[in-house]
């Protein structure tokens, strides 16, 4: 068996975070294997790349990776200005998954993590044994490969919450959802084949995040639009509404996200759209050709055709059930970060920044990154998770000093980002210049609060 300093340090997903984890590895010396089942960068990113972030460039690049992209001639985009999806994956991280090089691996899929020759159960040697990463390839081989430490930064954009009020899929969702009836993302609403899919058609939209706001106000503008005679939402809430339903309006530190707010609002006050409130529910039955969502109290809502869920992202843990992993019963995070990032109690902004220690594990060298780290917490930050990595990468090195230092101050703004109809120059200028004081705060997975733009059931932007 290898050295363990000679071993690699496993990095699970080429998003930001986990490309920023390797950048961090390299600068201490320490070789970062990649391991992404996409075929390119950023793969999650790319599913939202249509939405427009709330946060600038300024705060979207990770410092060790500029470092590291800079001898290659890469200049970081105007800094005040607001990217896509696309944008962030096509312009940042895929020159970064290049400069990387043979360290970044595509087409593979992991699909176990354990201590070597040993089950969780076993105790007998468990401390000197190297770690083990199951994979499968593209061409459909399966290898195991020795590594001195994992971080796992997959993310949660794959695993988006039910719509099932209870955690579980609603009575009639997976068949609905395999029809396409029934589906857990943001649309592209410029994409015309997207657009007609929804003209004319009345369309569920269960959350209270962002992604809703997104999908409300884009079907009120195509419902306003000459395609669009007919189109209606019927926005379906778990909880009432409140004055904090819309989030901060014009009082909002992130302009953007504010309007966006405003935008849904105005979407029900003019009859786009209807809100059904405390609704939870437990199953879609048919009306003919069309669906109805029916609620735990017995109420039912109007027939409609097609149904968004966005209610939030919970992380893939199945990878993972041969290591011993300490994780909050309720969040399934860390179980001492959950205390810092518990959504009752807490928004972006008034997370405490963190490191290593409220990362580890019962298993040595074993950390959850970004936002899996979160579990089913929907308000965290890209800023957040480079924080972590670093202090990650310093801790592998054997610099405690670094380990336990923080390096990142956070505003309390109470404000995630997250999906923006940010497509306005003037509306951009706008936002930088009045929110220039205070950094920007990350979305990271669209379309389920995943990534949640607001401590509610809705997601923000993963990856």
């Amino acid at each position: 068996m290898p050295e363990p300093a000679a071993l690699p340090v496993a990095v699970i997903g080429a998003g930001p975070i986990g490309l920023a984890a390797a950048a961090h590895l390299i600068e201490r010396g320490i070789q970062p294997l990649i391991l992404e089942r996409g075929d390119h960068a950023g793969a999650a990113v790319r599913e939202w790349g249509h939405v427009r972030l709330f946060s600038t460039w300024a705060e979207l690049v990770d410092p060790a990776s500029e470092k590291l992209l800079a001898p290659a001639g890469w200049v970081r985009p105007a800094p005040d200005t607001y990217p896509t999806g696309a944008q962030w994956a096509e312009d940042y991280l895929q020159p970064l998954a290049d400069t990387l090089g043979e360290r970044v691996h595509y087409g593979t899929t992991v699909t176990g993590v354990a201590r070597a020759g040993r089950d969780r159960v076993v105790d007998s040697g468990r401390d000197t044994q190297p770690l083990t990463v199951h994979v499968t390839t593209a061409d459909g081989d399966e290898e195991r490969i020795t590594v001195r430490a994992v971080i796992d930064a997959s993310g949660t954009y794959t695993t988006p919450n039910p719509l099932g009020a209870d955690g579980y899929p609603a009575t009639g969702e997976r068949a609905l959802a395999a029809q396409g009836r029934i589906t857990y993302r943001v649309p592209d609403f410029s994409n015309p084949a997207v657009r007609a899919s929804f003209a004319g058609q009345r369309t569920a939209v269960v959350g209270t995040g962002a992604s809703a706001f997104t999908v409300l106000a884009g079907l009120a503008d195509l419902a306003k639009a000459p395609d669009g005679t007919g189109t209606h939402a019927v926005w379906v809430l778990r909880r009432g509404i409140s004055g904090s339903t819309f989030g901060g309006g014009t009082a909002d530190q992130l302009p953007a996200r504010g309007a966006l707010g405003l935008a849904a609002k105005a979407a029900v006050e003019s009859r786009h759209a209807n809100a059904v409130t405390g609704f939870r529910t437990t199953a879609v039955e048919h009306d003919a050709d069309r669906l109805v969502l029916v609620a735990d109290d017995g109420r039912r809502t109007d027939p409609v055709d097609q149904i968004i869920v966005l209610a939030g992202l919970r992380p893939d843990l199945t990878f993972l059930s041969e290591v011993r992993l300490g994780l909050d019963e309720r969040l399934s995070a860390p179980v001492r970060l959950a205390p810092l990032i518990d959504p009752n109690q807490h928004s972006c902004g008034t997370v405490y920044p963190h490191g290593v220690n409220e990362l580890s594990h019962p298993e040595e060298d074993l950390y959850l990154a970004g936002m899996k780290s979160y579990g089913r917490a929907p308000t965290f930050l890209a800023m957040t998770g480079y924080e972590q990595v670093r202090s990650i990468a310093a801790h592998l090195a054997g610099d405690r000093e670094a380990a336990q230092r923080v390096e990142l101050t956070l505003p309390e703004t109470g404000v995630c980002g997250g999906a923006g109809l940010f497509e306005q120059s003037t509306a951009q200028e706008a936002a930088s210049e009045r929110c220039a004081p205070a950094p920007q705060l990350v979305p990271l997975g669209v379309g389920a609060s995943t990534a949640t733009e607001n401590a509610s059931s809705d997601g923000c932007c993963g990856s």
